[in-house]
């Protein structure tokens, strides 16, 4: 008797369960807008990006119209992942309500805190009783590791670096 509980429970458990339909339904309606918002992006970022060309021609004169012509069939592409980007970038923006510094003394403070840290044995005594030193010495690796990619790119060559 406990066998037939056990597998008649066995058996309720495993069979598919359908959604009602009213799911299904709103399922697809949900997928299709989804998918038109998704063209809807696309065009307007095609069209900013056109916008963007051709402002960015008018301000560079010849030498615009040549890096124009030296894209060649990439221009298209290239232009689309810009846009793209740009999109992107101003979303992120809104979302984190991200700004620029409105005062100088902002800035300031930033700096001469960062600056007051460094130079205080106090904190470098704290941070390695806490263990915070194992996320300041990640953050400076990645801070190293910006600056060689930003010295690569400024180079435009690996070539050339002593790799030891």
């Amino acid at each position: 008797m406990r066998s037939a509980v056990s597998t008649s429970a066995f058996r309720q458990a495993a069979r598919p369960r359908r959604l009602p339909t009213q799911y299904s339904r709103f399922a697809s309606s949900n997928a299709e807008s989804a998918q038109k918002k998704t063209q809807d992006a696309l065009g307007s970022a095609q069209k900013t990006a056109e916008k963007l060309w051709e402002s960015s021609k008018k301000f560079l004169g010849p030498l615009g119209e040549r890096a124009g012509s030296m894209l060649g069939s990439y221009r298209q592409p290239v232009m689309y992942n810009l846009s793209v980007a740009r999109e992107l970038l101003k979303q992120v923006y809104v979302a984190e309500r991200l700004q620029p510094p409105t005062d100088l003394a902002v800035v300031r403070s930033a700096y001469s805190t960062l600056w007051s840290r460094a130079s205080s044995q106090a904190y470098w005594r704290g941070i390695l009783s806490s263990g915070e030193w194992a996320k300041v010495a990640i953050y400076a690796v990645e801070a190293y590791g910006i600056f060689k990619i930003g010295e690569i790119v400024g180079r435009r060559s690996v070539v050339g670096y002593n790799l030891q």
